[in-house]
């Protein structure tokens, strides 16, 4: 997939928020491209060392623990709990904090995921900040192998019912290829869910702009772009759709979690 935008054709940016330290979340070069573009850096705990120890000036960081929060320029950021894990390398697993985001603006709410897998945090955000205008859900990289890391898209629609969502907006997904599943899988799964469930979804084309008080369902650009492009994107699809489907609300163990209450 091509960057709809280069970093250096960006305009000034007042913000930018990080959900946690992984690589595809995380890149070294493109903080370092942003810092002379970014008044401040907003991350969970221990994040915010790493952009440091990378050269952005620490008074240009603000890190945060799960409910704590800031506001910029009158818009409330909130770090809220997520199920994740984080880490760099081989000796620093979970050294640094994964976390969503609540983002406040007058009467509009809207709800970040960062990377999670389903749990019960998503009813509880949903508890104390929702209804949400918007949810930037996470359904992508998914297997039947990892579902408390991330979710598959049954996954994604009930965590966004949980927090009182009115619109969804699927996210990361497209771009990175981290799972077994088609790259467009995600897309059509999350589309089929929403639908059985009547929920609002949002399919923007990369780079393209949304209104968030006014979404809008958008084309199906991946099914015209799979047909130009046939081959460039034929893999082989190990999908792990029945077990997730069949078991949202099971069990979840203890990797990933960490309390949030």
């Amino acid at each position: 997939m091509h960057r709809p935008i280069a970093i250096e054709e960006l305009p000034p940016i007042r913000a930018v928020i990080l959900s946690h330290d992984h690589y595809d979340h995380l890149d070294h070069a493109a903080i370092r491209a942003l810092d002379g573009k970014v008044d401040l850096f907003l991350t969970p705990l221990g994040v915010g060392d790493r952009l440091t120890a990378w050269g952005v000036a620490k008074d240009k960081v603000r890190q945060f623990d799960w409910w704590q929060g800031t506001e910029v320029d009158g818009l409330r950021l909130t770090a809220t709990p997520a199920q994740h894990f984080s880490g760099r390398g081989f000796t620093d697993g979970n050294r640094t904090l994964w976390a969503s985001w609540v983002m406040e603006d007058d009467g509009l709410r809207v709800f970040f995921s960062g990377d999670s897998g389903y749990f019960d945090g998503f009813a509880e955000i949903g508890r104390r900040f929702g209804p949400f205008d918007l949810t930037l859900m996470e359904t992508g990289a998914y297997n039947a192998q990892w579902p408390y890391v991330h979710m598959h898209p049954p996954h994604t629609v009930q965590a966004h019912q949980d927090l009182r969502g009115r619109w969804l907006l699927p996210v990361h997904n497209g771009t990175f290829d981290l799972g077994m599943h088609t790259w467009d899988d995600p897309f059509d799964e999350v589309l089929r869910f929403a639908a059985e469930r009547g929920v609002q979804v949002a399919t923007p084309m990369m780079g393209e702009r949304v209104d968030m008080n006014a979404p809008q369902e958008g084309a199906r650009w991946w099914r015209s772009r799979e047909q130009e492009e046939p081959q460039a994107w034929t893999r082989v699809h190990a999908s792990a759709r029945g077990p997730a489907a069949a078991s949202i609300r099971g069990v979840m163990p203890d990797h990933g979690k960490r309390g949030y209450k």
